[in-house]
């Protein structure tokens, strides 16, 4: 076991912020080893992914021991999403992974996912009421297809950048399912990130962009991370710690734009 410690470091802080607010995961993991350790996007991204496949299985067995999982609305969105990764992947190999069209379209694809992540955390209250106000039966006469499309976009998303499985699915889905308990719709959407990062993940496995070296230290450090920011949640400010994390994200999803 050779567990770095400046990874482990940067897992036990991403773990804080996943335990304590819920999101957050492949939100600040991917861009800090890109922007921070100078890791390859490709790379990068596709360690993150295997990454999310290993602690989300955790939290998809506790979220279907308690019957808070619609395997209906995963279903569809695997309709989606698992040719839309198919796809990512195949155009990923035939470009080549450190050609610079790829490398262009994950950096491009992680800064506009960050960009939206923000803006579903920092909003998220607000978007779903406009548009329950405005379309009443939106939910209603839309749901099936559109939750298809819905795992389509993430993805696209998922593969090219490892976020939006989180925050993204969870506002697509309140916005379809307005009447689905939040612990539904939490639960559905973690349990559809398990096929959807693990396919992917083993993807860019095959294309060779796995550092399993730098896996080992951020599960060493994340674990821990996570089981203390739970606890800690009960204490923290709810709304102050999402509204930073969202302000966080919205400057990263800049600095990955820019970068």
């Amino acid at each position: 076991m050779s567990v770095q410690p400046g990874y482990a470091f940067s897992g036990l802080l991403v773990g804080l912020a996943v335990g304590l607010t819920g999101v957050g995961g492949g939100s600040l993991m991917t861009p800090i080893l890109v922007l921070f350790f100078r890791f390859h996007p490709a790379t990068a991204v596709g360690t993150d992914l295997l990454f999310a496949a290993a602690t989300k299985t955790v939290g998809t067995t506790i979220h279907s021991a308690g019957k808070t999982v619609d395997w209906g609305i995963v279903r569809r969105l695997a309709t989606g999403s698992v040719p839309a990764t198919v796809l990512s992947l195949l155009a990923i190999s035939y470009f080549g992974i450190n050609s610079k069209a790829i490398t262009t379209a994950i950096t491009t694809a992680l800064g506009v996912a960050l960009l939206l992540s923000a803006v579903s955390l920092l909003f998220k209250d607000k978007i779903v009421h406009l548009i329950a106000r405005r379309y009443p039966e939106f939910g209603e006469t839309n749901s099936l297809k559109l939750t298809v499309v819905v795992g389509f976009i993430l993805g696209v998303l998922v593969s090219l950048s490892s976020v939006g499985a989180g925050a993204l699915g969870t506002i697509a889905l309140l916005v379809l399912y307005p009447r689905l308990p939040i612990v539904r719709i939490v639960g559905s959407d973690i349990a559809h990130a398990v096929p959807l990062t693990l396919l992917a993940g083993l993807g860019h496995w095959y294309l060779g962009t796995i550092n399993f070296t730098l896996l080992e230290s951020l599960l060493v450090g994340s674990v821990p991370g996570i089981i203390i920011g739970s606890y800690g949640a009960r204490y923290a400010p709810d709304v102050v710690l999402k509204i930073l994390l969202g302000i966080i994200l919205f400057l990263v999803g800049l600095k990955m734009l820019t970068h």
